[in-house]
């Protein structure tokens, strides 16, 4: 009667072949070639780097040793100003990217339809909003609703491409029950894919709307009105104590701003999650 023995396993005591580098390394030469070419391309002064900090401190001395406040009830109206061209700005971008991107989603356009939309978003997202207004300003002339049209065109195409992510990223158990009961596309988006996605997407305009607020000073440096074009003027002119009173009303009414958007953001997401939960239960 034979006994069968079992065979011991047998353990390689060899070290195994260490990565290759040259992959990271090439790489990381590439990179500093091309970031030391686009240096030298820029034609700066190196030997002023060391003076300025010291003309920082001059002018924040300048600016904000003391700031005027005589200005303060005009630049308090012409931040009202600002914040309505944001705020006329995000609703029309909202209004225009939610259709729009819904459409370009792969769950629900068809690619005859999504991809000239990606495209189109693609093409505005590449240009500037301050490039936008300048184009604006040649037809509606010098006025906030220039600078609101520029803001709600340029952000078409970022927020877009957040609400078709948004929207390819929801749960599909929703929307296979409803296409399985024979729904057709509205009642998908409807009644599936608009339930799940439209907290994120309400949190999305908000958010715009803190974007808007800071581009908005930005577009008043070009004409389009608002805080912006008091804080160019009073810069040419060289009235620094008058420019910290400008830059010290922005900060603060972008924080303030940013604070609240910010809670309501997470009231809305918090929300959803628990809407989620209970539902989940």
């Amino acid at each position: 009667m034979s006994t069968l023995t079992a065979t011991p396993p047998r353990f390689s005591l060899a070290a195994p072949a260490r990565p290759s580098r040259l992959r990271p390394t090439l790489t990381a030469i590439v990179v500093g070639l091309v970031v030391v070419i686009a240096t030298a391309n820029l034609g700066i002064d190196w030997n002023k780097l060391a003076e300025m900090p010291g003309e920082l401190l001059r002018y924040g001395a300048l600016m904000f040793d003391p700031p005027n406040w005589e200005k303060l009830p005009r630049a308090l109206f012409e931040m009202w100003r600002s914040i309505s061209m944001a705020w006329l700005g995000a609703i029309l971008c909202v209004f225009l990217s939610i259709p729009l991107g819904i459409l370009a989603a792969h769950n629900v356009g068809p690619v005859w339809v999504r991809i000239p939309l990606r495209v189109f978003f693609a093409v505005i997202r590449a240009v500037p909003e301050v490039i936008i207004a300048l184009i604006l300003l040649t037809v509606t002339g010098l006025t906030p609703f220039t600078g609101a049209l520029a803001l709600g065109i340029a952000g078409i195409g970022t927020q877009a491409k957040w609400v078709y992510e948004t929207v390819e990223s929801t749960p599909v158990g929703a929307t296979e029950a409803l296409r399985a009961a024979g729904g057709g596309v509205l009642e998908v988006t409807r009644w599936a894919l608009w339930p799940a996605a439209a907290p994120a997407l309400i949190s999305f305009a908000l958010y715009r709307f803190e974007i808007n607020i800071r581009t908005s000073a930005v577009l008043g440096l070009v004409g389009a009105g608002g805080i912006g074009s008091m804080l160019s003027n009073y810069t040419n002119f060289r009235q620094w104590d008058t420019v910290g009173m400008l830059l010290i009303v922005v900060v603060v009414t972008t924080m303030v701003i940013d604070a609240i958007s910010g809670a309501v953001r997470r009231r809305i997401m918090e929300g959803a999650k628990s809407h989620g939960m209970a539902r989940s239960r």
